[in-house]
C-alpha cells in the first residue's frame, strides 16, 4: 500500500538510454495503464455509474448512459459533472462504482520489479480516489512500490486534464516538473504536463475512451505497455 515510504529507489539501477537520466519523480496514471486496458474494469464501473445514476435521477438506463457520457465528455469525469450538476456527495459516488471485483486484474511481479528499481520517488496520479486505487495497485501486487499517490480528492474534485490538479500535485510533494515524468493512457492529459515542463509519456494502448488522438507537440514516447518499456529503459544492477 502505498504512502510515504521513505527512500525508495534511493539504491537501484540506471537508466541506459539518456534521455530519462534526468527524471527524479516518476509519475503514473492508474486505470487502463499499469493494468491492461482489456481487463475491462471500467465496464464495471460504467454499470455501477449507470445504476447510480438512475437511482438519483428516476431514469432508465438510455437516460442514465446519456448522462454519464455527456459529464465525462463534458467535465472530464461523470463524478466533475454530477458535482456541479446535482450536488452529490464525491465520497458517496466514489465508494459506490468502485464496489467492483478486481478478479479480472493479474499480478505483475516483473512491473512490480521494474518500478523498484527506478532511481527517485514514484507516484500515482489518478482520477479515481484513495481506496479504490490502493486496491487496485495490491491486486497488482506493486502496492509498496511507489512514495504516495495524489487522488480526485486532492485535486479539488478538478480531474485531469484541468492543469489544478498538476499544480497541486507538484506543490504537494515538491516535485520539480523539469525534472518528472507523466506516464498516461490519456493522450490530452500529458498536454499539462508538458507544459508545466514534464517529460510525457503516452501508453497508446487503444483505451482512449472518446478522444481523438494525440500531437505530437505534448507527447514525449509513446509506448504500447509500462512494464516492457521499463524494461528497456532500466540496465541491470551492477
Amino acid at each position: 500500500m502505498p504512502g510515504r515510504r521513505k527512500g525508495l529507489g534511493a539504491r537501484h539501477g540506471r537508466q541506459r538510454r539518456p534521455e530519462f537520466s534526468h527524471v527524479r519523480d516518476w509519475i503514473f496514471d492508474l486505470d487502463n495503464c499499469l493494468y491492461p486496458a482489456s481487463s475491462g474494469l471500467f465496464a464495471l464501473i460504467d454499470e455501477r455509474m449507470n445504476a447510480y445514476i438512475r437511482r438519483l435521477l428516476n431514469c432508465d438506463a438510455d437516460e442514465a448512459h446519456r448522462v454519464q457520457k455527456h459529464h465525462f465528455h463534458t467535465h472530464g469525469t461523470t463524478l466533475a459533472g454530477l458535482m456541479r450538476a446535482h450536488e452529490i456527495d464525491p465520497h458517496e459516488f466514489l465508494e459506490d462504482v468502485h464496489a467492483i471485483p478486481l478478479d479480472r486484474i493479474q499480478r505483475n511481479d516483473a512491473l512490480a520489479a521494474s518500478l523498484q528499481r527506478l532511481p527517485g520517488r514514484r507516484f500515482i496520479f489518478t482520477n479515481g480516489d484513495a481506496p479504490y486505487a490502493r486496491r487496485v495497485l495490491e491486486a497488482i501486487g506493486v502496492g509498496d512500490r511507489f512514495n504516495d499517490l495524489h487522488d480526485i480528492h486532492a485535486s479539488s474534485y478538478r480531474p485531469k486534464p484541468d492543469p489544478h490538479g498538476y499544480e497541486l500535485l507538484c506543490e504537494r510533494f515538491g516535485i520539480d516538473p523539469a525534472r518528472a515524468l507523466l506516464v498516461d493512457d490519456i493522450a490530452q492529459n500529458l498536454r499539462p504536463a508538458k507544459t508545466l515542463g514534464m517529460t510525457t509519456v503516452w501508453v497508446d494502448n487503444g483505451s482512449e475512451r472518446g478522444n481523438h488522438g494525440a500531437e505530437d507537440s505534448y507527447i514525449d514516447h509513446r509506448i504500447a505497455d509500462v512494464g516492457e518499456w521499463l524494461e528497456t529503459i532500466l540496465e541491470d544492477e551492477e
